[in-house]
């Protein structure tokens, strides 16, 4: 069974598009998945086929700015002008909408890459209401996004936020294919499978090639910041069960290195968090035919492990 959702963002303007996809079994619990920067939610429907055989209801949006939420409304790379929180919060909005037409289930969240940093700020807020989150290709202290964030402030404060300047987006993420040998493509750090890196950069739902404005950027950067060190741990119920996952090749998490970053935040104020690296394998670990049935099923594993199933 297949749900469509629509609802009114958190910035008051654009009408967010969701779907919930629902197993034709008893379902176990349900799983909110978060897709991340320039991408949209259906790019992981292996990964939403495998955990609805898995027994878990699956819901999902496109993010304001983001595939057919920024279609229907004609806003690619616009998040709006109320602050870099909308999206964590059109995602509760979202689980409010799933949770009335299936109450009463074990409540489960999933976030990649920049969906990670989504979720990190949702579990702060609203992690009560959830069973467990798993984070996926997410970043310790993302550098140089506080050089970034300072010169986006700047040309924000001089009324430029509905402008687009590429240049914020290349320093940001323009080194993120240090790693990856010829750069072609300019996405190659991503996957290392050369048909996941075209599907990514010719999808007509994908907004990574369009220009996203110089507000959202740093809406973008402001998030980044949000979710660092243990004053943001300590934000997050102690009691949550949380699994942390990337590819050791993932630059946005420092190559291992910003992965740990978070998880030794979370120890540090008291939490449980399984951590695993894949090692060999980059930002998107879903998307790699050799182990992406590998990921969903430590995802299911988890789920079940946290249930009891």
């Amino acid at each position: 069974m297949l749900h469509e959702i629509k609802f009114k963002s958190f910035n008051e303007r654009d009408i967010v598009h969701a779907w919930v996809y629902v197993p034709a079994a008893k379902p176990k619990g349900i799983i909110q998945l978060v897709h991340g920067f320039g991408e949209h939610s259906r790019r992981y429907f292996h990964m939403i086929v495998n955990l609805m055989e898995a027994g878990y209801i699956v819901a999902a949006d496109d993010h304001v700015g983001h595939g057919k939420t920024a279609l229907e409304n004609d806003t690619w790379g616009d998040w709006g002008d109320k602050g870099f929180q909308t999206m964590m919060e059109d995602e509760h909005i979202l689980k409010t909408h799933v949770c009335e037409i299936y109450p009463d289930l074990p409540y489960f969240i999933y976030g990649h890459s920049m969906g990670s940093f989504i979720t990190r700020d949702y579990i702060a807020k609203y992690g009560e209401e959830l069973a467990g989150a798993i984070i996926c290709g997410t970043a310790g202290v993302f550098r140089g996004a506080a050089e970034v964030a300072a010169a986006l402030e700047k040309i924000v404060e001089e009324g430029k936020g509905n402008e687009s300047n590429p240049e914020f987006t290349g320093q940001l993420l323009g080194w993120m294919g240090e790693r990856c040998g010829e750069v072609k493509l300019g996405n190659e750090w991503i996957c290392a499978d050369p048909y996941v890196q075209i599907d990514h950069a010719t999808d007509p739902f994908d907004a990574f090639t369009k220009p996203t404005n110089n507000r959202s950027m740093l809406y973008f950067t402001q998030m980044m910041e949000a979710i660092n060190g243990i004053e943001w741990a300590a934000k997050v119920p102690k009691d949550l069960p949380i699994y942390n996952i990337a590819g050791d090749q993932d630059p946005v998490g420092d190559y291992g290195k910003g992965v740990y970053e978070v998880s030794n935040w979370l120890w540090e104020t008291g939490h449980k968090v399984q951590t695993k690296l894949y090692s060999g394998y980059r930002h998107e670990i879903h998307n790699y035919a050799a182990i992406k049935n590998e990921v969903s099923a430590g995802i299911i594993a988890f789920m079940d492990g946290v249930l009891g199933v």
